[in-house]
């Protein structure tokens, strides 16, 4: 189904199909207007949930019928300034990474003349579909912003869902393809993997020859900051004996500081002096531990952090790596924004680069002369 041009039109030829049609037969079905117009259902869903506001009909199942004073004629021009300043976001969680990346958003829709329609998911959720449909039933949206849970047996069927509901969608720090052409999503991500690259380069200007990475969750943006420790240590020529990559259990669970430990073993078995560790929690968890064992940060270990949330604000204060949240967010409503003044435009993806603020968890590697 194509219906390109659904964004810009609720009033127009659907509404005018949908009224006659109801004063013709008295009741209209979903599944044969979706045919005859060639529009997703859900688009049929957001239209019949704004019709029925205005009075227009009334939403039965499968379908509508006529409302209790009979059919009369729709106030196009109103029903269209109704429509065209939302637009729906869906992240995985609405604390710690997230907010600064809505905070981004929030700015940038109001100079665009938009507004945000916000809902948190899960990392844990198996199907986000649900959750859009209710968005798209119970507000009038124009589009999606959404970084959809990419590691669940319905993953693609969300993407899939998203490029036949009519409506445009940008990814953020996510990437994806529609299939079965493999045609790119919109999207605005950081490049996490460069992130990882600029922590290993910090450690190895300092003198680290053996480093360790430590991954907080299997993640997209941990798979991406791995991809780009890898890269980073074949750059580096580093032997296989001079670098190690764990993952660690949750933070809240009863394993989590035997995992330190081991980790902290692993460490001083093989000689490593520096480390990244994702996120910013957890390397502030691994620093405590370090310290009750008797080792000093930075002297026998530095440690870079990833997300840089809370890392300035612990003692010693975290070197780390900082993704641009806002930056990310501001691009994805931009990339929508544009997408909706322009159908037509090619498909954009937008990669922002992360900063690494060092501070003073890192210092020479022991035995080396600290850096002029």
């Amino acid at each position: 189904m194509t219906d390109q041009n659904s964004p810009a039109l609720l009033g127009a030829e659907r509404r005018a199909h949908v009224l006659a049609a109801l004063a013709r037969d008295g009741v209209v079905r979903m599944a044969q207007l979706a045919d005859e117009l060639d529009v997703a259902p859900v688009t049929l869903r957001r239209d019949f949930a704004q019709m029925e506001k205005e009075g227009l009909l009334v939403r039965v199942h499968g379908g509508a019928v006529p409302p209790a004073g009979g059919v009369r004629p729709a106030a196009p021009d109103a029903s269209r300034a109704q429509t065209t300043d939302a637009i729906a976001v869906l992240v995985p969680s609405l604390n710690y990474y997230w907010p600064g990346v809505i905070r981004g958003m929030e700015a940038e829709a109001r100079r665009h003349g938009l507004r945000l329609v916000l809902r948190g998911a899960s990392y844990e959720l198996q199907d986000e579909r649900p959750v859009l449909e209710r968005l798209v039933d119970e507000h009038d949206v124009r589009g999606f912003i959404v970084a959809p849970n990419t590691d669940t047996p319905h993953a693609q069927d969300v993407v899939q869902w998203l490029a036949e509901s009519g409506l445009p969608s940008v990814f953020v720090e996510r990437d994806a393809v529609v299939l079965p052409d493999r045609l790119p999503v919109e999207s605005a991500v950081t490049d996490h993997a460069f992130g990882a690259v600029l922590a290993a380069r910090h450690l190895a200007s300092l003198g680290h020859r053996k480093v360790g990475l430590i991954l907080s969750r299997d993640s997209p943006t941990g798979r991406r900051i791995e991809r780009g420790w890898e890269a980073a240590c074949a750059e580096l020529e580093l032997l296989p004996s001079e670098h190690f990559e764990e993952y660690f259990p949750d933070r809240g669970g009863p394993n989590f500081t035997a995992a330190v430990d081991a980790a902290i073993d692993t460490a001083l078995a093989s000689g490593v002096t520096g480390l990244l560790i994702h996120s910013d929690p957890e390397a502030m968890a691994f620093i405590d531990i370090a310290l009750n064992r008797g080792l000093a940060v930075p002297r026998d270990l530095s440690v870079v952090a990833y997300d840089d949330e809370v890392a300035q604000l612990f003692t010693p204060a975290l070197t780390a790596v900082s993704p641009p949240r806002a930056a990310v967010g501001a691009a994805a409503v931009d990339l929508l924004a544009r997408r909706l003044e322009d159908p037509t435009r090619p498909v954009h993806r937008v990669t922002l680069i992360p900063t690494l603020n060092v501070r003073q968890s890192t210092a020479a590697a022991p035995g080396q002369a600290a850096p002029e």
